[in-house]
């Protein structure tokens, strides 16, 4: 007996789910929808339907293969995970979001700064709202990424073949820490330029970069020359400083941040998805 074989077009269409009853009515509208021509120009396999099926839907997916295509039951419980990192990643895009309205009411200068705030605060509506979403969400992804990089030394998730995924880890915190600081001197009041005065000033005690710090002096390091002058564009904190806290927070660091999130993510994939347990 000849059997006959089915091409790819016909192999992929009797994979397609239907919805079709005992009585034989017509497919409902949602499987019309993921059955239709456009559907099938974005996902290029079929419906999934079995382990295969699901594994290449997640491979062949721009998004979806950032995943692993399986991973520990165990894994994913919220007693072994915390949530910390999904927390993280979630406020990092609740900030993002805040940050570009913000943008649109403020203006880096030492003239504006100050009163652009006070107006948000004051006469923007809901603007009171929008400042303090981004304020708690910044403070909360502080807490949330602490916490996500002691769950993953208390689980041992550091461990081979993890180590270069908590090296990136390990970056991605001090890059949190230096979006924190950035941001806190945008204000413009009291409690900022003091902060900021005291943050830098402890740059002046840099190994080798600062002009007080070990092997500074040797080197050649002024308080005109050092990191310390580097990060405030001067001596004082003063409008250099606020354009270039300004630059860094809302352009270079998140670029670099949104770089190694990426390669995070894709490490936790390739690693073979979340740790198990010790």
């Amino acid at each position: 007996m000849i059997e006959e074989r089915q091409t790819p077009e016909q192999s992929e269409q009797a994979q397609r789910p239907t919805a079709r009853t005992t009585d034989g009515q017509k497919e409902s509208l949602l499987m019309r929808i993921i059955n239709s021509h456009f559907i099938r120009s974005i996902y290029r396999t079929p419906w999934p339907v079995d382990r295969r099926s699901r594994i290449m839907t997640v491979l062949n997916s721009l998004v979806l293969h950032l995943h692993p295509t399986r991973i520990p039951r165990h894994a994913v419980k919220v007693s072994y995970t915390w949530c910390m990192g999904g927390l993280s990643f979630y406020l990092m895009l609740l900030l993002t979001i805040t940050g570009i309205l913000l943008m649109f009411y403020y203006r880096p200068s030492p003239e504006h700064a100050y009163w652009d705030v006070k107006y948000l605060m004051n006469d923007v509506p809901f603007g009171r709202i929008l400042r303090n979403m981004h304020r708690w969400a910044a403070h909360a992804m502080l807490i949330t990424v602490w916490l996500h990089m002691l769950r993953v030394f208390l689980t041992g998730s550091y461990k081979p073949p993890r180590e270069f995924n908590w090296v990136i880890g390990v970056n991605l915190l001090v890059l949190t820490m230096l979006l924190s600081f950035t941001g806190y001197l945008l204000p413009w009041d009291q409690l900022a330029m003091w902060a900021v005065t005291v943050g830098t000033n402890m740059a002046r005690a840099t190994p080798f970069l600062g002009h007080e710090g070990p092997f500074g002096p040797q080197l050649g390091m002024t308080p005109y020359n050092d990191v310390r002058f580097a990060l405030l564009g001067g001596s004082i904190v003063g409008e250099n400083a606020l354009i270039r806290f300004y630059v860094w927070h809302c352009l270079g660091f998140p670029f670099i941040h949104a770089c190694l999130m990426a390669i995070h993510f894709w490490r936790v994939r390739k690693d073979g998805g979340i740790s198990g347990p010790l």
